[in-house]
């Protein structure tokens, strides 16, 4: 079975940067000339708030799976 859609370039091997500062860049065919990947409805969030947040929920689950054997739930 042929592969369709590849077409090597006939003027041999391109030359590259010795340095790609995104790994991104090496990650994508230059032939394609795809955008940068980029999520503009993402809001940055601080690491210190990630940290509360996640250490938030685990308290939240511990107290809820605490309770729960407290009360009979689990036996």
């Amino acid at each position: 079975m042929p592969l369709k859609l590849y077409r090597p370039d006939p003027s041999g091997l391109e030359p590259s940067a010795a340095i790609d500062e995104d790994y991104r860049t090496r990650l994508r065919v230059r032939r394609w000339r795809l955008p940068p990947l980029r999520n503009p409805e993402a809001q940055p969030v601080t690491p210190a708030a990630a940290v509360l947040f996640l250490g938030g929920l685990a308290l939240l689950t511990f107290l809820i799976l605490v309770a729960g054997y407290g009360a009979g739930f689990w036996h």
